[in-house]
């Protein structure tokens, strides 16, 4: 038996446990829910390497983050998970595309009960995708008549220190969405959401952008480190 051999017949993997200990077989029988967070993404790996289980490997990248558990999977990317024995490039990308699809399945199911005329609704919304980012970033919030929410759609990413939108852009698939109220939003890496003269003079000229195709600016909020000002309650908009 060759090296290549040895190691393949000695590689950990969810077939050397018994079978009510194997994410697998116990989905089946006890159903998913039975699963911990490390099962569940076991069964995504699938297989560990020829040093560990894959329950094992799971554990490991729920504990990248200050050992966060689950939480970790928002904050993981491609070079961190690659940096891991055993996690290649294929499993990397199976992965972030597990926990953006649960980022979005969260989304969808909170937005039901979003108050999108209420400023801190929808600052708490979108506050942990934008908090934590090292550039600003701009979105905007595309609203039927009665607020309810139609898509959003990131309109800028910039440097730490500024960022920019034209109003055209926006405007543009704002209507096409089939939007009646727009919402802008965007985060300051500083942490502070104290609005800049720009931040302020891009918002009113917006605003007047709207007016000439019936589109209502309702507010431009600035997301800060779990904080935020709202262009509506400071009375920006009012002028």
């Amino acid at each position: 038996m060759n090296k290549k051999q040895n190691l393949k017949n000695n590689r950990f993997n969810v077939k050397d446990l018994p079978d009510n200990e194997r994410p697998y077989e116990k989905c089946m029988m006890y159903g998913a829910s039975s699963l911990s967070d490390a099962e569940l993404l076991a069964a995504i790996i699938r297989c560990g390497s020829e040093k560990e289980r894959s329950v094992e490997l799971a554990c490991r990248i729920l504990n990248l983050h200050e050992g966060r558990g689950i939480v970790s999977l928002y904050h993981v990317d491609l070079r961190s998970l690659m940096k891991l024995h055993g996690i290649g490039k294929v499993k990397a990308v199976q992965i972030l595309c597990v926990a953006e699809l649960a980022k979005r399945m969260a989304k969808a199911a909170s937005a039901r009960k979003v108050g999108f005329n209420c400023p801190n609704d929808i600052a708490a919304y979108y506050m942990e995708d934008l908090r934590h980012l090292e550039h600003e970033e701009t979105k905007a919030v595309f609203l039927d008549a009665k607020m309810n929410l139609i898509g959003d759609r990131t309109v800028f990413r910039g440097s730490v220190n500024i960022s920019l939108f034209e109003p055209r852009e926006i405007l543009i698939e704002a209507l096409r969405a089939g939007a009646v109220n727009l919402v802008m939003l965007h985060n300051h890496p500083t942490g502070d959401p104290n609005p800049s003269s720009a931040d302020i003079s891009s918002t009113l000229r917006l605003k007047q952008a709207c007016q000439v195709t019936g589109l209502k600016l309702v507010d431009h909020i600035i997301i800060g480190d779990n904080r935020y000002i709202s262009m509506k309650e400071s009375g920006v908009l009012a002028k």
